[in-house]
């Protein structure tokens, strides 16, 4: 039996600090994870040792810095992970084992207006069809990472009201999948996941301190601080499409007025150009005419871009991050939509702040979300079931 303290704890201790730097970044030299846990090169060797003759992890010849190295990783075959985005128009899954590789992933489209029941009857099917087309034994799941486009409450995991998912409000959609898959489900909003993909596999890798944002029906925020998702105590931090702008401005579906989403978010922006361009225009053909050239379609990205900008300058004037990503659709338009967010920044956040900051399109596109839901089920999982040999139990297996 290991006590507190005692040597058999320390090194248990140890142990789980190593599974857990590698699991969190997918593969680390042994330089880099004595630099990650503050462990001695000396016990990093010994661990990594003990973890590739228990199975746990894998090790393969690399190269940091022209040197010859050494990169650990979990086994391939140690487990897997589900991540699970519910779109406005779309349901996408992803499949990815514990070394952060995507084993499978598919997408089709989905009407979210529909009930939940039916958003989840599909989701089901999806993952069952992905895990037979893969082999994957069943009983290595670790967990599953479900996205949602609207705000959840962190006490209660109930999905709060939102125009987006409007037969979806007051349902418990981790509890609702996880009882149809029989493991652990964990949820949060698109913005986060967004947020948690970039950091871990596109545009925010190398830095602890960002925000990621979507502009899409809506317009929100994940924000990564140390290196964590920061959510508030209600599970709302994020919410910066519903800075105020202009206070005379278009009533917000949230009942104020002049909000950043008013003037920035597509059910807002796509009537300014519906005129010219016709009813059934979309944020994806607005950017591709403007990179070719449109004057309509490049003067309306500016102005979003400006706005956006503006609710950038807030963002850095409060919590100073160093990177922010940009992500959906828009992000497509490149320096016609970043150039003036830089503007905007430049010109409204404290010089200081908008110096240190760098603002880059998502490197994920619509893969942000999901590959997030991946990184949120990995961050999730325990890492002594990783030394047990044993992943957690939930209700009875799917079939």
């Amino acid at each position: 039996m290991e006590t507190p303290g005692s040597q058999s704890s320390l090194h248990r201790a140890n142990l789980e600090r190593v599974v857990r730097a590698v699991r969190l970044a997918g593969s680390l030299t042994q330089a880099e994870i004595a630099r990650t846990t503050g462990l001695s090169a000396a016990t990093v060797s010994n661990i990594v040792r003990e973890l590739k003759d228990g199975g746990t992890v894998e090790v393969t010849p690399t190269s940091a810095g022209g040197r010859r190295a050494r990169s650990v990783s979990l086994s391939g075959d140690a487990g897997i992970v589900i991540g699970v985005d519910f779109g406005h128009t779309h349901l996408r899954v992803a499949i990815g084992n514990l070394a952060h590789q995507v084993l499978a992933e598919e997408a089709e489209p989905l009407d979210v207006d529909a009930s939940a029941a039916q958003g989840f009857d599909r989701a089901e099917q999806l993952v069952s069809r992905l895990l037979t087309a893969t082999g994957v034994d069943r009983t290595k799941i670790a967990g599953v990472g479900l996205g949602v486009p609207g705000p959840i409450d962190v006490e209660s995991g109930t999905l709060g009201s939102t125009s987006i998912l409007p037969g979806w409000t007051g349902t418990k959609p981790a509890e609702e999948l996880a009882s149809r898959l029989g493991v652990p489900v964990h949820v949060d909003n698109d913005a986060n996941l967004g947020a948690l993909g970039e950091l871990v596999w596109g545009s925010g890798r190398g830095v602890k301190d960002l925000a990621y944002i979507k502009v899409a029906s809506g317009v929100g925020a994940g924000l990564v601080i140390s290196g964590r998702i920061y959510r508030g105590p209600g599970g709302t931090a994020g919410e910066i499409g519903h800075i105020t702008l202009d206070e005379s401005g278009p009533v917000c579906r949230c009942g104020n007025r002049g909000c950043l989403e008013t003037f920035a978010a597509a059910r807002y922006v796509l009537p300014l150009l519906q005129s010219s361009h016709g009813t059934d225009l979309t944020m994806e053909r607005v950017v591709s005419l403007a990179r070719d050239g449109d004057p309509g379609c490049r003067r309306v990205i500016a102005d979003v871009g400006r706005h956006i900008g503006s609710g950038v300058a807030n963002l850095c004037n409060l919590l100073n991050p160093s990177r922010v990503v940009l992500g959906g659709d828009l992000a497509e338009a490149g320096e016609l939509v970043l150039g003036p967010i830089r503007e905007s920044v430049g010109r409204y956040a404290i010089p200081s702040a908008a110096r240190q900051l760098s603002v880059l399109p998502g490197a994920l596109g619509g893969r942000a979300e999901v590959l997030g839901a991946l990184a949120l089920a990995l961050s999730e999982m325990g890492d002594s079931t990783l030394l047990d040999g044993s992943l957690p139990a939930g209700a009875p297996a799917f079939t």
